[in-house]
């Protein structure tokens, strides 16, 4: 029986259900034909063409076909790798702009566009449809009702890295049936752990539907921080507690509502560099099969190979429109339709090379600085990629922030009390207005971050100083060697108590430091209760116990340190400021807004700054002069006194006197049990002996 099949429309792309039926469209300069294939929940495969082709764009409309429809493509044209065309009508793809991806992959020889032996050259004729995913027409229909938009501003913000399925999977406060998936971050449970921690913002690993890449599977593991995508309008079925045959999106909404309802903010960890169809050896699952030539860059000199800017085998082409449009498309999408607050670009120096070289006057930036919906959200970008000139900390466009890489090598070295670390680390502490002043950003542009969901956890960063990656199959090899880690004197656990307690001490000196510099701090979920990876600092394929929460063992002091210094923070405006230093005295006032004292409370001097010895000093910040509040009002806060201390010993330290203070009070302190302080006030010209490895932040009275 023959399909009925209307002409429909090009736009918008991908499975339009409107009701009473289904609009399809997808792009290809290069078809000659393009077959919609429809498939029942027995794998049954039927074919219609598409009837229409406007402007690339292959479309027809399915009366009757609606939400819960498996289906996927097959596209007829010129098979020709040296040309940088791959069509093959036995591969079967998603729909780039498929809304729900229902399956994974069963690796194999039919997976893959070319006969097996012919080095990539020769079509292979091999049916794939058995082996990979199904695209799902879906319903987009949700109460969004109650649902508000937070835009919470930069300086306010404090940002919790966290992975959907590894924060909640053995949480016991959490119903079983939900864990790991987005219902269990829905949870009010999830909910009052993020609000009582007091982190503002959520930013997820990649949500996007990605693949578990063949030598993984081989292995046993799993790519289970998802930056392997194949669907950019697809949130990961595998997160969904309702199957992958759309309840996905649903479940995503919900839990986006609930967590806006809780006052926190989602941000998506967004993966538009590269797709997981790899290199020319690679599989087709998607846009190689539609139009490679259009959405890969090929080499030059040799367009059966791929550029690759990213370390994974391929980049996208981000200078043909049709690749701008469908990675903007997401980005609306996801913006208009699943209501997410911002986005943090993986690798965001590939998507501005115009040509070779990073442009920051590129088309991408270009688009989104004009789209009245994307300017309004937090853009983050990670400021590199692998290729040649990659590494781009604070060379990105106004609006945009960065995770500032700087940021976390300096207090690395500070804290492991490396020497003439102390001129970086101030510059670090204050904002980096080196990076971010001169061209139009405030401070707020830096993502400041000390670990992230790559390389050490802080607890590994003071228990190990070499990797331990075995687990990964990769003989070691594998993961940053040069972690600025410092063990302590003892590689991995130990019951010394000396050691045990500069530990206690180191993880709440970096968890300060991140929380009391200025800029956008950044925790990565898990380091306030302790978690640990057994040193392994590349866990992107450990879907087990090495990346997962262990809420069992949480350091429930650190937890109450951690929770205090957030909400310190938010009390305080002087840790948060939306202006830079100036450094100079207040009008009205004796002193700077900001100082920096030697141990002594002498002025430090330019020479003071690059002494080898240097690792302890004090700093005054002024609640003078700060900027005004969103209505203009002026905005004050109390001055305080920091005492940071990263020589291995103890140092004695004048407390400061006219023009900073007269009485000061201990509010915050790392050698304390948390959230204690030092009871009492101290007057100035105080002698105050500090322990080595120790950081006290002292309040005026």
């Amino acid at each position: 029986m023959s399909i009925e099949i209307w002409p429909g429309e090009p736009f918008p792309l991908g499975a339009t259900w409107d009701g009473e039926g289904t609009n399809f469209s997808v792009f290809s300069e290069v078809a000659t034909a393009v077959f919609l294939c429809l498939f029942d929940e027995n794998g049954h495969e039927e074919r219609v063409r598409l009837p229409e082709v406007t402007a690339f764009c292959w479309h027809g409309y399915l009366p009757g076909r609606g939400p819960g429809q498996r289906y996927g493509f097959r596209v007829e044209g010129p098979w020709a790798p040296a040309d940088g065309n791959r069509c093959n009508p036995a591969k079967l793809l998603i729909d780039p702009y498929a809304r729900a991806v229902s399956g994974g992959i069963q690796w194999g020889p039919a997976v893959l566009p070319y006969a097996d032996g012919s080095d990539g050259n020769d079509a292979s004729d091999e049916d794939s449809a058995p082996f990979v995913p199904r695209s799902i027409v879906v319903d987009t229909a949700f109460d969004w009702r109650g649902d508000r938009v937070i835009r919470r501003p930069l300086h306010e913000t404090v940002i919790y890295e966290v992975h959907v399925k590894g924060f909640t999977k053995r949480c016991p406060d959490i119903p079983e049936r939900l864990r790991g998936t987005y219902a269990a971050l829905a949870n009010d449970a999830a909910i009052r752990y993020l609000t009582d921690l007091g982190v503002t913002a959520v930013e997820l690993l990649p949500v996007h539907q990605f693949v578990h890449d063949g030598h993984l599977v081989e292995k046993g593991l799993r790519n289970y921080w998802g930056y392997n995508s194949i669907g950019f309008f697809a949130p990961h079925g595998e997160y969904s507690s309702g199957g992958d045959c759309g309840g996905q999106v649903r479940e995503f909404k919900g839990m986006v509502k609930a967590l806006h309802a809780g006052g926190l903010e989602v941000i998506l960890d967004v993966v538009y560099n590269h797709t997981a169809e790899g290199n020319h050896l690679g599989p087709m699952l998607s846009l190689k099969g539609f139009d490679n030539a259009a959405y890969y860059r090929a080499k030059e000199d040799d367009r059966r190979y791929y550029m690759d800017y990213t370390g994974t085998g391929n980049s996208l082409n981000m200078r043909h429109p049709q690749t701008l449009q469908l990675v903007m498309d997401s980005l609306r999408y996801w913006a208009t339709e699943m209501h997410v607050d911002g986005f943090r670009f993986d690798l965001a120096a590939a998507l501005a090379r115009e040509l070779y070289d990073v442009d920051r006057l590129s088309a991408f930036f270009d688009i989104i600085h004009q789209d009245p919906v994307l300017n309004r959200l937090k853009l983050i970008a990670e400021p590199w990629d692998v290729g040649v000139g990659g590494y781009q900390v604070g060379n990105f466009p106004v609006l945009w922030c960065e995770w500032n890489g700087k940021y976390r090598d300096a207090v690395r070295d500070y804290w492991r009390s490396q020497e003439a670390a102390l001129g970086e680390f101030g510059n670090r502490l204050t904002g980096s207005s080196d990076l971010y002043q001169n061209d139009g950003r405030k401070p707020y542009a830096s993502i400041n971050f000390i670990s992230a969901h790559d390389g050490f956890t802080i607890n590994d960063l003071v228990s190990y100083n070499e990797k331990h990656n075995e687990a990964n199959g990769e003989e070691n090899r594998d993961g940053e060697s040069h972690n600025r880690s410092w063990n302590l004197g003892v590689e991995g656990p130990t019951d010394d108590p000396e050691i045990v307690a500069k530990r206690r001490r180191q993880r709440k000196n970096l968890l300060a430091t991140l929380l009391l510099s200025q800029g956008v701090p950044m925790i990565v979920g898990g380091d306030e209760i302790g978690r640990t990876q057994g040193g392994n600092n590349n866990a992107y394929c450990q879907d087990n116990e090495i990346s997962w929460f262990d809420w069992e063992h949480a350091d429930r002091d650190l937890l109450a340190f951690t929770q205090h210094a957030i909400a310190f923070r938010r009390e305080h405006a002087a840790f948060r400021r939306r202006r830079w230093f100036k450094g100079r005295p207040i009008r009205g006032k004796g002193a700077s807004d900001i100082a920096w004292l030697k141990p002594d409370a002498s002025p430090m001097s330019d020479a003071d700054w690059n002494e080898g010895f240097a690792k302890s000093f004090a700093m005054f910040l002024s609640g003078d002069g700060l900027a005004p509040d969103e209505r203009g009002r002026r905005v004050t806060d109390t001055s305080f006194l920091l005492l940071f201390n990263a020589h291995v010993d103890a140092v004695a330290f004048t407390l400061a006197g006219t023009p900073y203070g007269s009485r000061w009070r201990p509010v915050l302190d790392t050698t304390f049990p948390s959230p204690d302080a030092p009871d009492g006030v101290l007057n100035a010209d105080t002698q105050l002996e500090r322990p080595g490895l120790s950081l006290l932040v002292l309040q005026r009275e």
